[in-house]
């Protein structure tokens, strides 16, 4: 780091005198007791802003402060597991262990992922983006400390609705059952599941997990356990006692300890709380209410806006909104099926705990009755769209391309083998720019083009969009649309009209090749043909797929011409993608000609801009015309 470096960090840092000392998990334990409130304080402050340019998850990070602080203050990272579910609660876990003056970068191109990801630091055992995941791997982690016979304490940190995913409880019924030393943290920043939390609740807490109460149930159980139903007749009043207090009856009954709740925010109830859990054995589940958004009001007022945002204005709590844009399909998608609710009561919207990430929160507001949340379960949502479709309605289950993936066999078992008329909406297709690999919706192409009976379309903008909503509505059995994150083009959304099924559309007319484009790439791609035709005089045939299946064979033939050039362009993994069954149609023509193929390559993109990431993997205008230029051998 240079001087002038170095000076810049300082200045950066001068406001936060504790935060500055703090590099890893030994710093934090060298603070005093009274110094880690004040190291809370600075902590909430730098990350609101630091973010407040470049966005990123704001509210989960700020309501796990001063657990992520009594965590590292308790147990020894990295030799103890902790892993954090999701990972977008993982903001201060970062900034305590040694990425604090790379914040600056987080979920930008090359800087650090805004999630918790191994191959950024050793305190990252367990790589996450999508929810539910942390029980299960840190019950596998227990399971592995066992066999090897090391001595290591496994932590999983559960929260912000990820409760609500079935995986959640099947890691919880299995590592009930293991009995295998470890704890479980339920971060309840809902109030979900129980608002008793003070003075009485954070002293039973306490007390069920010092030594006098433990030694005491520990040897009462002995005694008991050797007296026929004496010791059933005990654990069945201790649950009994508790549960008038406490919640924690269910997870008693799939085989943890339960502890809490107790208040998040106070260092008071959590330090020997996790001090004394730290030394029970078996299954442990702590249960402690937080405040998302904690110590800034715009976040704890409107937590969902805050759950992650692009860049925002400190002094005023808005976020900046972007004005003059052409509105972002998800957007064009939610008005378009609320206007068509508005004619058409059987349409009913399902969403999996994203109302505001998918749109459908307006659509809400219009139709209340007809807006399912259905929590952090994609499989569920499928499924339970099956059944309403069985009973004559019209589902639209508006999911992430990337969170499809969870629901897959649902898919194919419960919607498309019955043949139902589901329409599933996968916004966020293709790259998805700063949250990276984990969110990046490069499969759905190569999962759904597969599947018997399921049509499947992509728009070139957000008019086709609102055309092929209109489309699959009037189906009779499943439908995908898959479309972008983002703006559209600002083209003007007309009356939806329904789309001929199976029919591309034919941008251009031309002699010399055929250029294949898959959804908004076609802008690209019609850009690229203009330069080749005005800079070297050659005149393609350019196709907007619009329908990935059924596919539109008769078109592609018709405007092959023996041996010139092919290409094919998608924003979705070439693996599988519909570039390998264009080449095959072509081939079964006996097409014979230069071929080339882009698409997202046989690798995890990488976070940055959509437009960083769509440079680095040719599927921009300058990418697609050099791909022009080395089929026609243009230097």
């Amino acid at each position: 780091m240079s001087a002038s470096e170095s000076s810049l960090e300082n200045d950066a840092l001068r406001d936060y005198p504790l935060l500055a000392k703090i590099d890893g998990p030994a710093d934090v334990k060298r603070l005093r007791r009274e110094q880690l409130d004040d190291l809370a304080t600075e902590i909430r402050q730098y990350m609101i802003n630091t973010l407040a340019p470049i966005g990123g998850h704001l509210g989960a990070g700020l309501g796990v402060v001063e657990l992520s602080i009594a965590l590292h203050r308790i147990f020894n990272s990295p030799q103890d597991r902790i892993v954090w579910d999701v990972g977008h609660q993982a903001y201060p876990h970062k900034i305590l262990t040694g990425r604090l003056r790379g914040m600056p970068t987080i979920r930008q191109y090359g800087g650090l992922s805004g999630f918790t990801k191994r191959s950024e630091s050793e305190h990252d055992p367990f790589g996450a983006g999508h929810a539910c995941t942390s029980i299960s791997s840190a019950y596998g982690m227990a399971v592995a400390r066992d066999l090897q016979h090391t001595d290591k304490q496994i932590v999983a940190v559960i929260g912000d609705g990820a409760l609500t995913g079935g995986m959640a409880f099947e890691g919880l019924n299995n590592a009930g059952t293991g009995k295998h030393r470890m704890l479980v943290i339920l971060n309840d920043n809902e109030m979900s599941i129980a608002p008793n939390v003070g003075s009485m609740s954070a002293y039973l807490a306490r007390l069920i997990t010092g030594k006098p109460y433990t030694q005491v149930r520990d040897a009462t159980r002995k005694v008991l356990e050797k007296l026929p139903g004496a010791y059933e007749a005990a654990r069945r009043l201790e649950e009994h006692v508790k549960g008038m207090v406490m919640p924690g009856t269910l997870f008693e009954e799939m085989g943890f300890r339960y502890v809490g709740p107790i208040d998040g925010h106070d260092f008071n109830h959590l330090l020997p709380t996790l001090e004394n859990c730290h030394d029970l054995d078996g299954p442990i589940l702590l249960h402690i209410v937080t405040r998302k958004g904690f110590g800034f009001a715009p976040a704890e007022e409107d937590p969902e806006t805050w759950h992650g945002l692009g860049p925002y204005n400190i002094e005023s709590g808005e976020p900046v909104r972007s004005e003059g844009k052409p509105p972002t399909y998800t957007q064009v998608f939610a008005d378009t099926l609320a206007d068509l609710a508005d004619k058409d009561e059987r349409i009913v919207a399902i969403t999996a705990a994203m109302p505001g990430g998918t749109g459908l929160s307006s659509f809400a507001k219009r139709h209340p009755d007809r807006c399912i949340d259905v929590g952090i379960a994609e499989q569920h949502a499928a499924t339970f769209a099956g059944g309403l479709a069985v009973e004559g309605l019209k589902p639209v289950l508006a999911i992430y391309s990337t969170f499809m993936q969870r629901a897959y066999d649902q898919i194919v078992h419960d919607i498309c083998i019955q043949n139902l008329p589901v329409v599933l909406c996968m916004d966020r297709a293709g790259i998805v720019g700063a949250d990276g690999a984990t969110h990046a919706g490069s499969f759905d192409i190569a999962f759904l083009r597969c599947l018997p009976n399921l049509t499947m379309m992509t728009p070139k903008d957000e008019a086709e969009l609102a055309d092929m909503l209109l489309t699959a509505l009037q189906l009779d059995g499943p439908s995908a649309i898959r479309y972008p994150r983002g703006n559209g083009y600002g083209v003007e959304i007309r009356t939806p009209q329904a789309l001929p099924i199976g029919k591309a559309e034919i941008l251009e007319n031309g002699k010399d090749g055929l250029l294949i484009a898959v959804g908004t790439l076609s802008r690209a791609a019609l850009q690229a043909c203009e330069a080749l035709r005005k800079q070297h005089g050659k005149r393609l045939s350019l196709i907007n797929l619009r329908f990935i299946k059924p596919l539109d064979e008769d078109t592609i033939i018709a405007h092959l011409r023996n041996k010139r050039p092919l290409l094919v362009v998608e924003e979705g993994s070439a693996q599988g993608g519909i570039g390998e069954a264009i080449a095959a149609v072509a081939a079964r023509a006996g097409w014979h000609g230069p071929f080339e193929h882009i698409g997202i390559p046989d690798a995890f993109p990488e976070q940055g801009t959509q437009a960083e990431i769509l440079r680095d993997l040719s599927l921009d205008t300058a990418g697609i015309s050099a791909a022009l230029h080395r089929l026609f051998n243009i230097a």
